[in-house]
C-alpha cells in the first residue's frame, strides 16, 4: 500500500535540516536534479538524496509518495523552466516553435533527468499549464478541435522524442560520445566508392551534419504540414482556390 503524502501546510520541517536548510518541495526536487547530473539515474536513492539534504531519508515521503512521485515531480520541474523561458508573441507558428525549442532545450539541460522523465505524463500543474498553452494556441490559430489534438499529439510526442534521442547522447560519457561522432569521419568518411558509393558520395555531408540535432528539421517539417492544413481548411471555408 502507498504511503501516504503529508499535506503541505503540515510537512514543513519546525526545524532546518543539518545543513542549516529548510526543506522544501522545490528543493529536494533540485537536489534530485543535481544528483542525476552528477551521478545518473542509478545514483538517486532516498538514502543518498536524503544525505544531500542532511535529512533523513524518511524525509522524502513527508513530500513524495515514493521516488516514482518525485520522477513525476522532476518531469514537472522540466516543463516548467521550458515554459518560464518562453515568451507568446500572439503568433501561432512561432509560438508553437519557440516553445517546441524551450522544451526540447530545457530536457537537454538536465540528460539523465530527461531520460528518467520524457516519457511520463505527470499531471502536475506546469506540465498542464503547457498542455493548456499548446492547445490555447492550436485553437487560437482556427485549428478545429479534431486537428488541435493531432496536431497536439504529434507535436509534444516529437518533441520529447527528440529530447529522449538527444539527451541519450550527452548522458554517455564524453570519451564515448566523442568516439561516436568521431565514427562519421574515422569509419564513414574512408569506405570506398566501389562498395558504398552512396556514403561516399556523401560523406562530408553525413560529417557535418549527424551530430547535430534533427528536432529543428522535423519541427519545421511539421508546422509545415500544419500550415498548409490550416490554409486549406480557410480556403475551403471561403470557397477559393
Amino acid at each position: 500500500m502507498p504511503k501516504k503524502v503529508v499535506p503541505e501546510a503540515e510537512r514543513r520541517r519546525r526545524r532546518p535540516t543539518r545543513q542549516g536548510t529548510v526543506l522544501s518541495e522545490k528543493l529536494i526536487v533540485h537536489t534530485a536534479l543535481r544528483m542525476l547530473r552528477e551521478h545518473g539515474s542509478a545514483g538517486l536513492t532516498a538514502r543518498r538524496l536524503g544525505t544531500a539534504l542532511g535529512a533523513d531519508p524518511s524525509t522524502l515521503y513527508r513530500y513524495f509518495a515514493g521516488l516514482d512521485d518525485l520522477t513525476r515531480a522532476i518531469g514537472e520541474e522540466l516543463m516548467g523552466c521550458a515554459l518560464d523561458s518562453w515568451t507568446a508573441t500572439g503568433k501561432w507558428r512561432a509560438d508553437l516553435r519557440a516553445l517546441g525549442l524551450a522544451i526540447h532545450a530545457s530536457y537537454l539541460s538536465h540528460p539523465h533527468a530527461a531520460l528518467l522523465t520524457a516519457s511520463r505524463v505527470t499531471g502536475r500543474p506546469r506540465e498542464i499549464e503547457v498542455d493548456e498553452t499548446i492547445l490555447g494556441i492550436l485553437r487560437g490559430a482556427g485549428f478545429g478541435d479534431a486537428d488541435t489534438v493531432g496536431v497536439y499529439h504529434a507535436f509534444i510526442d516529437l518533441t520529447l522524442a527528440f529530447a529522449a534521442l538527444d539527451a541519450g547522447a550527452l548522458a554517455i560519457k564524453d570519451e564515448v560520445r566523442e568516439a561516436d561522432e568521431e565514427m562519421w569521419t574515422s569509419t564513414y568518411a574512408r569506405l570506398p566508392s566501389e562498395t558504398h558509393p552512396h556514403i561516399a558520395a556523401t560523406a562530408h555531408l553525413l560529417a557535418d551534419r549527424m551530430n547535430l540535432s534533427a528536432y529543428p528539421i522535423v519541427l519545421d517539417t511539421l508546422l509545415n504540414r500544419t500550415e498548409a492544413r490550416l490554409v486549406a481548411a480557410r480556403n475551403q471555408a471561403t470557397g477559393t482556390e
